[in-house]
């Protein structure tokens, strides 16, 4: 038995036509499933804890949506023991499906999870903020990354490219517009080694899990998701300027050994700032903070592919 958590609303709407053809397919084959479609924000985390309570040993629980929907199923599971994820990227920026380097055609991703053999056992992230904790399989970030994750839930550029098929544009537009205000500030960062970083313009610090974020950045370019490490990305120091000369190379993950560009591979990190700053865990919005810490969770998930 498969247990699917559909968001239809996933790519502006287009992934329902995407499950109709998939519902299609799974009939035709006789494929036993159970389908439930998430239908308002956070619905995918209720229904992942309700169908991580079922009885079954092992679950194979998949998932048709965006990196969002992904991050809301991680927070419900309630047993990651017996899980056993299935992704089906329909989303816009989709770099949880690049990392695990998953097909981008729909029926071929349901094709492989349906023939998997073996699990593939991956790390995930976590971060902590006051009494809150959220699990991130991407990344997760503090600073002006966040700030464009959280433009991007509500702008009507997604939505517009998203129906030309270019959605993960989104992320590098609002960057630039993003790139005229730049507000940076005073952070200590404390590494799992006992370093401690203090930097007095902060840009954004981002763990990353996965080597790409908003729609294939590349900001950790040999991030590893088995490693049991965070690949730190800390952008700090740069006037408005010249962070925009430098952009070219974030995107095309050549900022490795610029000033300005450090990578740090740790267990975990805490970071305090003297101002409050967005967060975001795998680009979804978690409010603005000032103390924070992430963590590598080594081999908690469990993924058919």
């Amino acid at each position: 038995m498969y247990y699917f958590i559909v968001n239809a609303a996933s790519r502006t709407g287009k992934a329902k036509k995407i499950w109709n053809q998939m519902e299609e397919y799974l009939k035709e084959k006789q494929i036993d499933y159970m389908a439930f479609q998430s239908k308002y924000a956070g619905h995918a985390k209720e229904l992942a804890k309700e169908i991580s309570n079922f009885s079954e040993p092992v679950l194979k629980l998949i998932v048709l949506g965006g990196d969002g929907t992904v991050n809301e199923v991680l927070n419900g599971i309630v047993n990651f023991d017996k899980i056993r994820l299935g992704y089906i990227p329909t989303g816009s920026g989709n770099d949880f499906g690049r990392g695990l380097s998953l097909p981008k055609d729909p029926l071929a991703a349901l094709n492989r999870i349906l023939s998997a053999t073996e699990d593939y056992v991956m790390d995930i992230g976590q971060v902590t903020y006051g009494r809150r904790k959220r699990y991130f399989a991407i990344s997760s970030g503090v600073g002006i990354d966040a700030d464009v994750c959280k433009q991007a839930l509500i702008s009507k550029i997604k939505v517009f490219l998203n129906r030309l098929r270019l959605g993960k544009l989104t992320y590098l537009l609002l960057t630039i517009k993003a790139l005229k205000s730049m507000p940076t500030t005073e952070a200590e960062i404390r590494f799992s080694d006992g370093t401690v970083k203090k930097i007095e313009k902060m840009i954004f610090v981002v763990g990353m899990n996965e080597r790409t974020e908003g729609g294939g950045v590349p900001m950790a370019p040999k991030a590893d998701d088995k490693d049991g490490l965070l690949s730190v990305c800390v952008v700090h120091g740069l006037s408005r300027k010249k962070a925009f000369f430098l952009l070219p190379f974030l995107v095309l993950g050549k900022h490795e050994g610029i000033k300005g560009f450090d990578i740090i591979n740790c267990r975990n990190y805490s970071v305090k700032l003297k101002d409050a700053m967005v967060l975001h865990a795998d680009g979804e919005y978690c409010g603005e903070v000032k103390e924070m810490t992430f963590s590598c969770v080594p081999a908690k998930l469990h993924i058919l592919k």
